[in-house]
């Protein structure tokens, strides 16, 4: 351990990529996981469009410089839905997070690399071919979002309470996922997911500033709202009191947002009003959004909870771990937590009525957990777990990829450094 070089953590998401070294509290580059390729329009296969030559092969963008590249080159995004689509794309991607980003030799670190939780065997393949074929990587590590995020949860806890079993609702800008952990180990079966995460409440936001502001640029009225979700936003306990609120006292409530069009150079201003409240509220109340949705999240975390095996269904009820940006709003987890425990008393004292006092359940607990690392959680877990000892035995080597090749990946085991 003591001549070592720290481990490197990536973390790829579908909208942005974390990178950085094991034992920061930080990611040094958050990235988005765009890149900028020249392809030829001619017909024929992906392969043939993007055969480049001699150095050509080289001249390629990730992250924001691909974004500020799109006039010339093509902007591809490799993965959907946390999961890789293009291999092809992702080895270019991670070569420039690895050369250009962070300045060092794959041969000299460890790597510790997350995946979605429901991510294919074939895929962790593909994974263990490019990091030790094109990167000569000495250890590999995959590890299961969710796991990483209950793992980031420690710090809001004393040594004796750490458990690796709660609930991970992850929600980042494309999608929300209820994941269920027991024991460090994904219940796959129970896992929910929800079509709404922080780019429906931009959506959302966007609509409800285009039909009463007038003075918005359009080019600029996504970024706008981005920023006011941003900046302002927050999770009222009570819709109808809250509207009350602003009406008696608007001065105080509502905001103004500044900006200059990007165009004219002109400043703008904004009345930032109702928005502030109604933008996070999409999580409690959907149908105000999408009416092809309208289960609210405390419910879907509450059916997920009852799905799950009889005997984990309290410590999961205790250990409601949030994780991801779209979690960050003031307030979050007190609404979350109100309203789980009101469906889980009211279903206690149903039970309790039908029963005619005979059964008297006893209390359960709901605890949501909110901490300082929520919107780095996955890759601050990576990076505490990765800088522990017990972490290099667990890795999968060069010499065993050697020896029996890239299915040793398909499993990597739960370490004991994680309970």
């Amino acid at each position: 351990m003591a001549g070592r070089l720290p481990a490197i953590v990536i973390d790829n998401g579908t909208g942005y990529t974390k990178l950085g070294y094991a034992g920061n509290r930080e990611p040094q580059f958050i990235i988005p996981s765009a890149i900028a390729i020249k392809e030829a329009p001619n017909v024929g296969d992906q392969a043939s469009r993007r055969l480049a030559r001699g150095i050509d092969d080289l001249d390629f963008f990730i992250g924001d410089e691909a974004l500020d590249n799109q006039s010339a080159y093509t902007v591809k995004y490799p993965i959907r839905h946390g999961i890789v689509e293009d291999w092809d794309l992702m080895e270019r991607y991670w070569e420039q997070c690895i050369f250009k980003y962070l300045r060092a030799e794959p041969e000299d670190h460890y790597f510790l690399l997350t995946e979605p939780p429901l991510n294919t065997p074939e895929n962790r393949e593909y994974t263990a071919e490019i990091m030790f074929e094109s990167f000569n990587v000495p250890g590999l590590y995959i590890a299961v979002q969710a796991v990483l995020a209950l793992a980031a949860s420690w710090t809001s806890r004393q040594v004796g309470e750490r458990t690796l079993t709660g609930i991970v609702i992850d929600s980042g800008d494309g999608v929300t996922h209820c994941i269920p952990v027991a024991e460090g180990y994904v219940i796959g079966s129970c896992i929910k997911h929800i079509p709404i995460a922080g780019r429906n409440i931009t959506y959302f936001i966007q609509n409800l500033l285009r039909e009463r502001e007038m003075g918005i640029p359009p080019t600029q009225s996504l970024e706008t709202a981005k920023a006011i979700k941003e900046r302002f936003c927050y999770v009222c306990p009570d819709i109808a009191k809250e509207f009350e609120r602003y009406d008696s006292n608007p001065s105080k409530w509502i905001k103004k947002f500044g900006a200059r069009n990007a165009i004219t150079k002109q400043p703008f201003e904004v009345d930032v009003g109702f928005e502030r409240f109604l933008g996070p509220e999409v999580f409690f109340n959907p149908e105000i959004a999408n009416p092809d949705f309208v289960t609210p999240l405390s419910e879907t975390v509450d059916t997920c909870i009852q799905n799950c095996p009889i005997d984990v269904r309290r410590p999961l009820y205790k250990n409601i771990v949030l994780s991801g940006g779209s979690t960050m709003f003031k307030d979050f987890d007190r609404r979350l937590q109100r309203d789980i425990q009101r469906i889980v008393s009211g279903r206690l004292k149903l039970s309790y009525s039908l029963s005619q006092g005979r059964l008297n359940p006893k209390p359960i607990e709901v605890q949501v957990v909110s901490h300082h690392m929520q919107r780095y959680a996955v890759w601050f877990g990576g990076s505490m777990l990765a800088s522990t000892p017990e972490f290099y035995p667990v890795c999968h080597t060069k010499a065993q990829y050697e020896e029996y090749g890239p299915s040793i990946c398909r499993h990597n085991p739960v370490f004991g450094a994680m309970t």
